[in-house]
């Protein structure tokens, strides 16, 4: 057997499993997806019709999907803004050199480790009975009213408790970014002069931007399919996102052609807008 036939047989020794996957578990529900976008088909009975693209009209009528659409681009601008200064804040903290920095990586990394629902379960309890007892204890009239009792406040908690769970994580992705930052170019920077500003703007912040890439494409993907925090902790209709609009369309009203044509144009927008924030974030990086 040749070198390149055996290279061939091992490439698809390796490959062809996780691609066998792929194909079954991905790829090919996918395409039966954006079949059924053209069907009226309510996710049990056999028989449906074709009914073109009216799904896709109807979403533009569809008052409750443009303000999850609204609500979900909003909070998403935020939740990336918060995630990435707080766990870019942690990263350069636990990378200062500190007797505690083992135990402090530890210690943010921690509420990543507990899953979305039973943390939306958990805060729920909080918000709703720790806080609001505290808050009559101390005579606090902000404390004593639960943060999920209106729309606009029930949305920064969500954001709080997604910013809690999730920063430690990229504050992960951060300290790897700062760990590389050559220490010469920083000792040739405070040589000819440059104060800790001047640096941490010119040389610091330049060499992290692969780091930044990667973070803020996390942090965009995820606050956008935000499902099961949504779910747990927030589950009203005037706090409703995407994910969870499109779970109750398709799985309660069991209206799955209109879920599934949701589902594809929430994909669109997400892939559009993450693939774009990715290709003008490489144009700024700087090779170490």
């Amino acid at each position: 057997m040749s070198k390149k036939s055996k290279d061939s047989r091992d490439f698809w020794i390796f490959v062809g499993p996780a691609l066998f996957a792929i194909t079954m578990v991905v790829i090919i529900p996918f395409i039966i997806g954006i079949y059924y976008t053209f069907t009226n088909w309510n996710g049990a009975n056999p028989e449906y019709d074709l009914v073109g693209i009216s799904n896709y009209i109807g979403l533009l009528q569809d008052t409750r999907f443009i303000y999850s659409l609204e609500i979900t681009i909003a909070y998403t601008f935020a939740s990336v803004i918060t995630i990435n200064l707080i766990g870019f804040g942690l990263a350069y903290v636990v990378t200062r050199k500190l007797k505690t920095s083992n135990f402090l990586r530890t210690g943010f990394f921690m509420p990543n480790l507990i899953g979305g629902l039973i943390l939306g379960f958990i805060w729920q309890f909080m918000f709703n009975s720790v806080f609001t007892g505290l808050g009559k204890n101390l005579g606090s009239t902000v404390l004593s009213t639960s943060m999920l009792q209106e729309p606009s406040t029930a949305m920064f908690a969500m954001l709080l408790v997604s910013t809690w769970q999730y920063a430690g994580y990229i504050m992960v992705i951060y300290v790897a970014a700062l760990e590389n930052v050559p220490t010469d170019l920083i000792e040739a920077a405070h040589i000819d002069g440059a104060n800790g500003v001047q640096t941490f703007r010119n040389i610091t912040i330049p060499m992290v931007r692969q780091g930044m890439t990667i973070c803020i494409f996390l942090t965009l993907a995820n606050s956008f399919k935000l499902f099961d925090l949504n779910f747990s902790l927030t589950p009203a209709k005037t706090t409703e996102m995407l994910a969870l609009n499109i779970y109750k369309e398709a799985f309660l009203i069991n209206n799955m052609g209109v879920g599934q044509a949701k589902a594809i144009v929430f994909f669109i927008l997400v892939t559009t807008i993450s693939l774009t924030q990715v290709y003008f974030n490489k144009k700024k990086e700087v090779e170490a």
